[in-house]
């Protein structure tokens, strides 16, 4: 009996992959129709407020892509490490190499998004990501070892394999015809591709190769980001790696099961709807700063200090406030005032419909009033 291959790269199809555009057609109008909503909505904030929200974004997206290959970094080090990266004037932080590195190519994509790519740009990155490492044989180049590349888990007796990459010896040739077509299948390319299908195989692709020692999956994440940036023509604002970590189980998942054949209509559905979910993040965070802007206006110099102050924490927290909502003790400890002022203070705050209150008793909570959200 003839030994089926295991995995896409090891089948006679490799690397044509297929998949029904039809069927993808209705994702791909809402991204574009998404997009137009979004700029749309992007043109009514401050120039402060787009760089306050950038800045947030890919603060966010430079910790959370780490995070999704269990590496944890310090935020407010990475923000900074960005701020500097801008050539915004940043604080006196020290700043570790990890942290350096991933804002600095997370940058480097923001900025230089519309290139083409090529293999001394993925070197670049990777040398970025590797900022720091002594345990890597090699940096800022295609995997040397000779030993399998492997994804797994369990035992180191008896361990799952849940993906093996090509051979070492085969990674130069398969990444060079990579970079061909991702190029090839950019907007003003020879094979242009809608921007989800895109993203959707350049992010599979890349990582069926597997060409580096380490970063596979920061590195093609980004990619898939500079497809989507390259798409609109503006740098990619999504919330994408922060949407895969959600559920990253579901993404590693998807990303085993779709390595096993190049018919891949459930992996482009899914990173599909990934791209949407995440492109549906980004808006809510402008909506938010749009919301913050109106309720300020609205309250013009109505409040007092305490009330001014526990206003502007509760934004800090972001779109979902605290967990739970404002409690009173949380308004004490913010405006160090006494109950019987915070119950007045947060009292007021409702009736100008500012805040709503929901629960009784010590159950009470205050969540911010923020209506109309779109421009």
């Amino acid at each position: 009996m003839k030994h089926m291959p295991t995995w896409n790269w090891q089948q006679a199809d490799w690397p044509d992959f297929q998949f029904d555009s039809a069927a993808l057609r209705t994702l791909e109008d809402e991204f574009l129709r998404n997009s137009g909503l979004f700029l749309g909505a992007f043109l009514h904030v401050t120039e402060e407020e787009k760089l306050t929200l950038t800045i947030d974004l890919l603060s966010d997206e430079a910790q959370k892509t780490s995070e999704i290959e269990g590496e944890l970094l310090d935020r407010d080090s990475v923000q900074s490490s960005i701020r500097r990266q801008l050539g915004l004037v940043g604080d006196r932080r020290s700043v570790k190499p990890a942290e350096a590195g991933i804002a600095e190519m997370i940058v480097d994509l923001y900025r230089h998004y519309q290139k083409p790519l090529t293999r001394d740009m993925l070197f670049e990155w990777h040398r970025m990501l590797m900022n720091g490492r002594r345990d890597i044989q090699s940096i800022g180049a295609y995997r040397r070892h000779a030993d399998p590349m492997q994804v797994v888990s369990g035992r180191l007796d008896v361990p799952t394999v849940h993906f093996e990459a090509p051979p070492t010896p085969r990674v130069p040739k398969e990444m060079k015809r990579f970079v061909a077509w991702f190029n090839a299948t950019a907007p003003n390319g020879k094979s242009p591709l809608p921007a989800l299908t895109r993203a959707g195989v350049a992010h599979l692709y890349f990582e069926s190769i597997h060409p580096f020692e380490d970063g596979n999956g920061r590195i093609g994440r980004a990619i898939a980001e500079k497809a989507v940036a390259q798409a609109t023509g503006r740098p990619a604002m999504l919330a994408l790696s922060q949407t895969i970590h959600a559920r990253r189980k579901d993404y590693y998942a998807m990303l085993e099961a779709s390595s096993r054949h190049n018919r891949i209509d459930r992996w482009l559905a899914y990173f599909g709807r990934t791209i949407l979910e995440a492109q549906a993040n980004c808006q809510k965070g402008v909506e938010f700063i749009i919301a913050k802007t109106r309720l300020h206006d609205r309250l013009g110099g109505a409040l007092n200090e305490r009330q001014g102050k526990a206003i502007a924490r509760i934004f800090r927290e972001g779109i979902g406030g605290f967990k739970g909502g404002l409690s009173a003790e949380n308004y004490i400890a913010i405006t160090q005032t006494s109950r019987a002022t915070a119950t007045r203070d947060l009292n007021d705050l409702v009736e100008r419909q500012a805040l709503t209150r929901t629960g009784t008793g010590k159950g009470t909570r205050y969540h911010l009033l923020l209506t109309d959200l779109r421009p």
